[in-house]
């Protein structure tokens, strides 16, 4: 089926431009695939929008961006539409899907990778491995690289390299006005502080330049505690954080197990404390801190194995499959205070979903520093990050899981500093992040008609 004049608002003139020298395809509500594609992770968002324009080239992102921009339609872009918020679709809107440009090519030698807007964090991950390297990045591979820079990015190497944001050194973007500019901190350098962190609905990115990191070995070690002993395994977490080397990373989850025989036979099927480690293999000094932890309470279970970071960033990847529904939470706190560790352990008792958790990470290192390019990025002097991470699979669920995961951010509140992770903000909290004005009149410069006005809008300064 093709598009004809009456399936979408705007000119005959700017249907034809979008027809001609399109190389993707272009998808309408009755086209076949149509479901499909507009189909995004988080299963609670069902949106329609007004057409799909799914890209291969930098040449297709901006005739769609100029068809937006004719029609008078709102543009959204998918990357690998794994925001909780749902921010890659909406209704009655212009759909940029990136999905096919996934191309991930590397310089081991000036250790740089550029990434196409569509890539995946595996992606990435499987093309730098091969020569050693990775660019610090979140810990579940099928998670978009586009919406993970832009909000942050925190995972198992951000205390030692810093966010995924802080490692985008050139963007090729496509303007609200459909040009294309190569943005370094040297060409568009208030653009290029935006990017990094400030959620990014300035322009569309078609490619990242990222710099990478050398990573050899990763110990990766985890116990098991039952609910019992979460209390005293938080305050052994709490007295160790702050003299942790910054090659440490440590994650704690409050979730059900299961019933495999890799878990005790006394915690399958009940709440338990997950605590991981994760550093380097070959640092004497860290995985001497690491058993130290580990061994400040006595786990009922325990795991421990060396292994790539490649390794390490799939482990996750069946955790939090597409299409179940999720809602997400979050704060950020200056310790783990006495009262916030009850809360904690009474907010996991109450999960009404086996497919639930309650995280705990401990922030800092080269986060706070970050590596010196300008960014947009707040909060970066935060000690902890907690999460309540709703899952759940019956719409009829929808009231309750969403109600535990707001109240256990309540019930946090008197230990809360300001801020949240922009990437975890629900949707019905979708605003612009706090920060500067310089904001507003970066997105005033670049997008003035405010045509990227997804869920979390930056609005222009005039």
């Amino acid at each position: 089926m093709g598009i004809t004049d009456a399936d979408l608002p705007g000119s005959a003139a700017a249907l034809d431009d979008l027809r001609s020298g399109f190389e993707g395809p272009l998808l309408l509500p009755a086209d076949e695939g149509y479901d499909e594609v507009r189909a995004i992770w988080n299963g609670m968002h069902d949106r329609r929008p007004a057409l799909i324009a799914r890209c291969r080239s930098t040449a297709d992102i901006a005739a769609a961006v100029r068809f937006a921009r004719a029609a008078g339609l709102p543009a959204t872009v998918r990357g690998g539409g794994h925001n909780v918020a749902g921010t890659a679709v909406d209704d009655d809107a212009v759909m940029i899907d990136l999905s096919l440009l996934r191309t991930v090519t590397v310089d081991p030698q000036a250790r740089l990778a550029r990434a196409e807007g569509g890539s995946l964090l595996k992606d990435v991950d499987t093309a730098t491995a091969a020569h050693g390297l990775a660019c610090p990045a979140g810990v579940v591979g099928h998670t978009g690289l586009g919406g993970l820079a832009l909000g942050g990015g925190y995972g198992w190497l951000t205390r030692k390299w810093g966010l995924t944001c802080d490692h985008i050194v050139q963007a090729e973007l496509v303007l609200a006005d459909g040009s294309v500019v190569q943005a370094t901190d040297e060409s568009h350098p208030d653009l290029m502080r935006a990017l990094r962190g400030g959620i990014g609905n300035f322009a569309v990115v078609a490619a990242f330049t990222l710099e990478l990191r050398p990573v050899g070995p990763l110990s990766y070690r985890s116990a098991l505690y039952p609910m019992e002993d979460a209390p005293a395994v938080l305050r052994a977490f709490r007295s160790f954080t702050e003299k942790q080397s910054d090659d440490l990373r440590v994650f704690g989850a409050f979730q059900e197990l299961g019933h495999d025989e890799s878990v005790p036979a006394a915690l399958r099927g009940r709440q338990a404390l997950d605590l991981a480690v994760v550093c380097s293999a070959d640092d004497p000094e860290s995985l001497a801190q690491s058993a130290q932890l580990l061994d400040a309470v006595p786990a009922a279970g325990y795991f421990e194995q060396t292994m790539s970071y490649y390794e390490l960033q799939a482990r996750l990847d069946a955790s939090g499959p597409a299409g179940r529904r999720y809602f997400t939470k979050t704060c950020y706190l200056a310790d783990l205070a006495d009262g916030t560790i009850e809360q904690l352990v009474e907010a996991a008792r109450r999960n009404p979903s086996r497919l639930s958790s309650i995280d705990v990470e401990f922030l800092r290192g080269a986060i706070t520093e970050g590596t010196g390019r300008p960014s947009a990025f707040p909060h970066r002097d935060a000690a902890y990050l907690c999460t309540a991470w709703a899952a759940w699979l019956d719409p009829e669920q929808d009231e309750a899981n969403v109600a535990w995961s707001r109240g256990t951010m309540a019930a946090l509140s008197p230990w809360q500093t300001a801020g949240s992770y922009g990437n975890y903000v629900p949707e019905d909290e979708s605003a612009a992040p706090a920060g500067d004005a310089w904001l507003a009149e970066v997105k005033e410069r670049y997008d003035p008609e405010n045509l990227f006005r997804g869920r979390r809008n930056v609005v222009p300064a005039v």
